[in-house]
C-alpha cells in the first residue's frame, strides 16, 4: 500500500492518500471569534482549497466528523453546511465536545478519487 502525505504542518500533514481515499486531518477556522455559521463557511471553503491541491473538490468528499463545543448553534452549522454541499452531501457525525482550544468547530473530512 503507497501512502503519501502533503502540506505539512508543525503537528500533522494536513492530508493523507492511500489507494482511492484521500484523508483532511481536522480543520478549525481562521477567525475563531466570529459565529458558527461563518466559522463553518471558512473550514469548508479551507478543506475545499486543500483538496485541490491534490486535484479534487468537494463532490469528492464522502464522510465528515464534526467536533463543535455547543451543540445549540448547530442550526447555524448546519445552514452553512447544507449551503455549500447542496444536494451532494456526504455522510457526517457531528459531537459535542468541551474544548477546541478556542475554535467552536473542527472539521474531519474523507474524500475519494473515482
Amino acid at each position: 500500500m503507497t501512502i503519501k502525505r502533503s502540506i505539512r504542518t508543525p503537528i500533522q500533514n494536513r492530508i493523507v492518500e492511500t489507494g482511492n481515499l484521500v484523508f483532511v486531518g481536522g480543520v478549525v477556522a481562521d477567525d475563531t471569534t466570529q459565529s458558527m455559521g461563518p466559522q463553518t463557511q471558512n473550514i469548508l471553503g479551507k478543506i475545499e482549497g486543500y483538496l485541490g491541491e491534490v486535484g479534487l473538490d468537494r463532490k469528492a468528499i464522502v464522510a465528515a466528523q464534526i467536533f463543535v463545543t455547543d451543540l445549540s448553534r448547530k442550526k447555524e452549522m448546519d445552514a452553512a453546511w447544507t449551503g455549500f454541499f447542496g444536494d451532494e452531501m456526504p455522510t457526517r457525525a457531528t459531537v459535542g465536545v468541551a474544548d477546541l482550544g478556542g475554535a467552536m468547530i473542527e472539521v474531519v473530512v474523507t474524500a475519494a478519487r473515482s
